[in-house]
């Protein structure tokens, strides 16, 4: 497979507002319309975190984790979602976690039986789209999977357009609830091909080229 070499990433930015989860088997996470971008700093009323007791986060024990950790949640901002390609490459999608428990989310992506994925994992399959694990409790009707849809610029700059969870859609008009939950119960919400869900409507190559493009990596 011949795949886009890193140079010409902003050749390939406009396919990337193409992509969203409505064959629901995208593990990158939601999608939406473009409309008012939330404030960075901002969070949907009816998903806000209870207060957290946890002790803080020794953020110089791991330099990858999100500058928003709160003990045991993450309140993901847009300069989080940097390039997709320095995580670590799980079969067709990208991983990491904001926590700095990367071992623990990259047992359970490799396990052949699945699992829960613990908060801080972050996933992306292409570079507009996120799913983000919150903290144990978070949102049971989503397994606590936060979804984003992100607008990446030319220069990398990001902006989050839509993130929530039963409700973001994609500029389709699908649910990525919709979609992600029909992955059977032991992948934990994430779709990949053969866990359940519905196929995405573009190809691998599509995929591997938005990946190797994504503006944020250069």
């Amino acid at each position: 497979m011949t795949y886009v070499m890193r140079w010409s990433r902003r050749a390939l930015l406009p396919v990337l507002l193409l992509v969203g989860c409505t064959g629901g088997e995208g593990t990158g996470g939601a999608g939406g319309e473009p409309g008012d971008a939330l404030p960075e700093d901002a969070m949907v009323d009816d998903m806000a975190p209870a207060a957290d007791m946890s002790p803080a986060v020794d953020m110089a024990s791991a330099p990858d984790m999100a500058s928003h950790a709160m003990g045991d949640d993450i309140d993901m901002r847009a300069q989080d979602f940097d390039c997709l390609l320095d995580w670590t490459p799980i079969r067709r999608f990208y991983i990491t976690n904001k926590l700095g428990r990367l071992d623990e989310t990259l047992a359970v992506a490799n396990s052949a039986e699945g699992g829960v994925y613990p908060p801080g994992t972050v996933i992306q399959l292409v570079p507009g789209e996120a799913m983000v694990k919150r903290r144990a409790g978070w949102s049971p009707e989503t397994n606590d999977w936060e979804f984003f849809y992100l607008r990446v610029a030319a220069d990398g700059a990001v902006t989050i357009e839509d993130r929530g969870t039963t409700d973001v859609v994609n500029q389709f008009g699908g649910n990525c609830l919709d979609c992600h939950r029909l992955a059977e119960p032991q992948w934990d919400f994430v779709c990949e091909q053969d866990h359940g869900c519905d196929a995405l409507p573009i190809g691998e190559q599509i995929i591997r080229n938005l990946q190797d493009t994504d503006p944020r990596c250069d």
